[in-house]
């Protein structure tokens, strides 16, 4: 995967739970500790069991591939099968033998920077809905029939997406299929269930504002993409919240979650041609709805410094600066990472070694690129103490008016790129992996974007990096925020 979803060199940001991964999908748009928090996950339940999987009542035809095919080696991947249904449900399929697990994800183009204010987390409140019940199957269903097959589920939301997945041993991948169309097509939204889980909601929220690091990345965001969806709350605000009825939200569903809106991957030691058998029993049956997508709304640009202080209960301080970056689409983003891993995304990176070891001015800090769509953000967050705020500040800019003059070292942009190989290598060994850097791909870029991320990243130079630093990194146009100790 790649790292530019998940774009993680280590910090926080909106919108997902903390199933980040690291793959350019990954990198792109996920996030570090605090993009976890920007981002919304908590919905389902996850369980995995060791038992043996339960036989399906149905009793299901297996996706698995033919055991003499599943001995041949698990050599380097095939290219993954990508296939587009009549009624516009894209489908990527991966042949991945390195565990008896399939991953199945569906990928939904609705997040945050659909909703009108009045609609504020009504995305997320989705990904709730549809693990409390179906026109057919009542609250807990969901969530029972995966543990039934020894699987685990849960689901997330961002500014871009909704996605959810189910991971099942290879015999249930029928079964994982049909639970995701059901909650996709067949939720019931009943009003008691809608009451419930706002609460969860709201404690959900209170968990992010009480938490430093996620809180400071979303109040960081909302600065930075000022009057701008994606400095929206993924979890919307109580009077957004508090309007939300079962009717409301079912008509939410059914304008968004539509076959031509969106991604469903299927990856594990399965055959493509028994998958796309499936597929087309259980979800080429739905209706092609016309829908079509609203371009992703770009941030207006920061024209200065702007600058907000914030008295907490802590008596940490923390601050964080943030810059504009490269949207999703924009090849560019390739050398903003390489960038944010030589600044700050390593233990040995350049502010790492500046202002925690040799100036001793921070505890810890992290920087983080994600790129939405409609526009990215670089983020950079740092733990310390409130007399060190200004001169921290200070030196992390001398830091990147150094880079900005001279550029990385060779040796600098080697070792980032060895982070994201072994990043990517790490991920992609997983059914699981794999399946959320192609869906968030397809998604949010392209699948080939995906599949070429860390070639390019090879190819990158240090005078890219370099011209990445001076573009995204101004000295005069970005948002800095401070949490400091509240005063006696």
């Amino acid at each position: 995967m790649s790292p530019r979803s998940v774009r993680s060199t280590g910090s926080v940001m909106p919108g997902r739970s903390a199933r980040s991964t690291g793959s350019l999908a990954a990198a792109r748009f996920a996030v570090q500790v605090g993009f976890a928090a920007l981002l919304a996950g908590c919905a389902a339940t996850s369980t995995t069991t060791g038992a043996t999987p339960a036989a399906s009542a149905s009793a299901p035809a297996t996706a698995a591939a033919p055991p003499a095919a599943a001995r041949a080696g698990a050599g380097k991947l095939a290219a993954p099968v990508r296939e587009v249904l009549p009624n516009g449900l894209r489908l990527i399929i991966q042949d991945h033998r390195a565990a008896d697990i399939v991953a199945v994800y569906l990928y939904v183009g609705v997040g945050v920077r659909y909703e009108r204010p009045d609609q504020l987390g009504y995305s997320h409140f989705q990904e709730h809905m549809l693990f409390k019940g179906t026109d057919k199957w009542g609250p807990g269903y969901i969530d029972r029939a995966v543990e039934g097959v020894g699987g685990r589920t849960n689901a997330t939301t961002s500014f871009d997406y909704t996605d959810f997945y189910i991971v099942v041993p290879a015999d249930a991948t029928e079964t994982a299929l049909q639970l995701l169309a059901d909650m996709a097509f067949r939720s019931k939204f009943d009003d008691a269930e809608v009451a419930r889980e706002r609460e969860v909601i709201f404690e959900e929220a209170n968990i992010e504002t009480d938490n430093p690091k996620s809180a400071i990345i979303r109040q960081l965001y909302g600065l930075v993409y000022a009057n701008n969806p994606y400095g929206s709350p993924v979890l919307g605000t109580r009077p957004t919240m508090n309007a939300a009825k079962g009717a409301i939200l079912k008509a939410y569903n059914k304008q968004y979650y539509t076959p031509e809106n969106m991604t469903l991957t299927v990856v594990g030691p399965v055959d493509p041609k028994a998958v796309r058998a499936m597929v087309d029993r259980i979800w080429g049956v739905m209706p092609r709805t016309n829908y079509t997508t609203t371009p992703a709304p770009a941030p207006p640009p920061l024209t200065g410094v702007v600058r907000r202080t914030v008295q907490r209960p802590e008596q940490q301080a923390q601050l964080a600066l943030g810059w504009q970056a490269p949207a999703s689409n924009d090849a560019n983003g390739d050398a903003v990472d390489l960038l944010t891993t030589i600044l700050a995304g390593t233990e040995s990176s350049r502010l790492a070694k500046r202002l925690r070891d040799q100036d001793r001015l921070v505890s810890s800090i992290t920087m983080n690129y994600a790129a939405q769509m409609g526009g990215g953000i670089v983020s950079l967050r740092a733990e310390l103490e409130a007399d060190q705020v200004d001169k921290a500040e200070q030196v992390i800019l001398e830091e990147i008016a150094r880079i900005q003059a001279s550029g990385p070292t060779e040796e600098e942009r080697q070792l980032a790129v060895t982070k994201f190989e072994a990043q990517h290598a790490f991920d992609t060994e997983t059914s699981e992996g794999l399946g959320n850097a192609y869906g968030l791909a397809e998604t949010t870029w392209t699948l080939d974007a995906e599949l070429g991320y860390v070639d390019r990243l090879r190819k990158i130079t240090t005078e890219q990096i370099r011209d990445a630093a001076r573009r995204y990194l101004p000295k005069d146009k970005y948002a800095r925020i401070a949490f400091t100790p509240r005063k006696p």
